[in-house]
């Protein structure tokens, strides 16, 4: 947080599960909640999917473009923006300095830390930032320039304003909005951690339909369980 100006988290209120778990991972990544540096950003739930192709969509779509809507206004330098199922790699603290110094001398536009792009493997000691100009999917854990935002952000409303399927980019996931603003400005400068520095925590979605043991509380709670412990194999099998 030397480096961002801002770091917002985007959790739904109700979720107050992913708040409390989002809480000790920012805590083990040195990276408290702090008013005007870490903050948790309201996420939207709109009353209807729209043109999108869910309510979660169409809300995690919203949230991001708050976002960045506030970035732009504050004038800030640069923001990181995490979803509140981000699951920091274990490594992550070793290697934050190292990756931070590589921004500070590279330009850059977006920079993905956590994202699910195949690399070959390399060792922790090793972990990099790598030029990156393909699609991405995820958008738990990235940082945007405050030199692309005001671009970024007439490309995000002009999307609003088309309908779904449209060749220049209509409603869609964030995600997929991010990658096709990059495809249709390639001197956009990406880049992405290698080895990934986090991934997405087994939670119940915002996002696609619930199944059937999400929307029974108790067998809802037992689902947790298994979630969690699925995430803590995950980490343990990587790292």
């Amino acid at each position: 947080m030397d480096y961002f100006d801002r770091c917002y988290i985007i959790n739904l209120p109700e979720r107050r599960d992913r708040r409390r778990e989002m809480e000790k991972e920012l805590e083990r990544a040195g990276m408290p909640p702090m008013p005007g540096r870490v903050e948790f950003y309201p996420a939207i739930r709109p009353e209807s999917a729209g043109p999108f192709p869910s309510i979660g969509a169409h809300g995690c779509f919203l949230s991001h473009l708050g976002i960045l809507r506030a970035a732009k206004t504050q004038g800030l330098r640069n923001v990181l923006i995490l979803e509140d199922d981000l699951t920091f790699a274990a490594q992550f603290p070793e290697v934050e300095e190292k990756l931070l110094g590589e921004l500070r001398e590279t330009p850059w536009d977006f920079a993905f830390f956590g994202h699910v792009v195949e690399f070959p493997e390399v060792p922790p000691d090793r972990a990099h930032l790598e030029p990156y100009a393909g699609p991405i999917v995820t958008a738990h854990f990235y940082a945007v320039n405050g030199a692309v935002i005001d671009r970024l952000l007439g490309f995000l409303d002009a999307l609003l304003q088309r309908p779904p399927g449209h060749p220049d980019g209509g409603p869609m996931h964030v995600d997929g909005a991010y990658s096709t603003f990059r495809q249709q400005n390639p001197d956009v400068v990406t880049l992405v951690a290698v080895p990934s520095q986090g991934w997405q925590r087994s939670s119940r979605s915002d996002i696609a339909p619930n199944r059937w043991y999400d929307r029974w509380p108790l067998v809802r709670s037992l689902v947790a369980l298994a979630r969690r412990g699925k995430t803590w194999l995950r980490g343990n099998r990587r790292h």
